[in-house]
């Protein structure tokens, strides 16, 4: 009779990990953003339209703010420079589903960014 507990406490506690780690929220709760990374993000053909990151390109003021979401249900970075020219202006690391990731542009420029675990994924900030 024990044993039987356990096995079955065992298995409420495995299926309840992997629904949590399969688990979606609905679209209203997923944070607000000034680029989304859409679903599907990590498989190859979204840079054929520029939809890696959505919008590929913003524009933002000197001082200003840039909020990445993940929308997808992939991890993703957000990671400054080019894929195998990577600078340390920022980096997100992995970003879980649905997280989000901010950073704060103080000098005008164009700053390129991709995903280090999908290195089709690119976008870029202008700073004007």
């Amino acid at each position: 009779m024990y044993l039987w507990i356990v096995v079955v406490a065992v298995a409420v506690a495995a299926v309840a990990g992997i629904g949590a780690y399969l688990y979606v929220p609905t679209d209203n709760t997923i944070p607000d953003g000034d680029v989304v990374v859409p679903v599907k993000a990590s498989r190859p053909g979204c840079e054929e339209a520029d939809r890696c990151y959505v919008p590929y390109s913003i524009a933002v003021s000197r001082g200003g703010q840039v909020t990445w979401v993940n929308g997808d249900s992939a991890f993703h970075s957000v990671t400054s420079g080019t894929y195998g020219n990577q600078t340390d202006m920022f980096d997100s690391g992995y970003m879980d589903p649905y997280e989000s990731y901010m950073v704060s542009f103080d000098d005008a420029g164009t700053f390129e960014y991709f995903c280090t675990l999908h290195p089709w994924m690119a976008g870029q900030v202008v700073v004007e």
